[in-house]
């Protein structure tokens, strides 16, 4: 997607009152297009593959087919040219993230995460890069320190801290708190540029695909304590 184009996006909802508020925030960003609106999960799916937008919202409860569906169609594993989906939830539970992320979301959003939340998530799926709500994140790692202790970081399936540099170790530790890219920018003193280019080294190191994958590895490694 080119610097001067906006970026697309496709709205997915029940409920009218949500796609319109949706659609008002989203609107008034000068780089954001609402390209379309679906009220159902088929139609969603449908939707996209015609207009192929930049970015899908997509609710988790919708008829005909629900928003983890629709995820894995449009960006899970078997999907040919997956698409950028970002899930928005009314409702914060663990077993959505996890079928979420599983899916291909590259983000996972709280409805009462805020206008401003939201705007960044869109853009943020729109370049690659990837979203979670902040408090989503955090209770993430509570839930890892309660399965498996912090004695958990010399697990032979958890890749060494070795496997990454010290900047990239405390990009980790930031993304592991809910920073968003500009506030680890800011916190580091680098640009956001050099940011970007860490996340993609961490992924590939790593091996993860998205934000909330590398704050799992973060608690798993002993990285990070609540």
């Amino acid at each position: 997607m080119s610097s001067g184009t906006p970026v697309r996006v496709l709205i997915a909802d029940d409920q009218e009152m949500v796609r319109t508020g949706f659609r008002l925030i989203l609107s008034a960003q000068p780089d954001i297009e609402v390209v379309g609106e679906a009220a159902d999960g088929a139609a969603c799916v449908e939707l996209a593959r015609r207009l192929r937008p930049d970015v899908c919202l997509v609710d988790v409860r919708m008829p005909k087919l629900n928003g983890l569906e629709v995820t894995r169609k449009l960006a899970g594993p078997g999907a040919v040219d997956p698409l950028h989906v970002v899930v928005v939830t009314t409702f914060d539970q663990d077993d959505y993230l996890d079928e979420a992320l599983r899916g291909g979301a590259v983000g996972f959003l709280l409805k009462d995460a805020g206008p401003g939340l939201l705007v960044e998530a869109v853009r943020a799926a729109a370049r690659g890069d990837a979203l979670v709500s902040p408090a989503v994140t955090l209770r993430l790692l509570e839930r890892m320190a309660d399965r498996h202790g912090p004695q958990c970081g010399a697990a032979a399936t958890v890749p060494a801290p070795g496997t990454l540099s010290e900047r990239e170790l405390d990009v980790v530790r930031l993304v592991a708190r809910g920073r968003t890219n500009q506030e680890i920018a800011e916190e580091l003193f680098i640009s956001l540029g050099t940011v970007k280019t860490h996340l993609a080294h961490i992924q590939t190191k790593l091996e993860v695909r998205n934000r909330v994958e590398v704050a799992a590895w973060a608690w798993e490694a002993g990285q990070v304590r609540r």
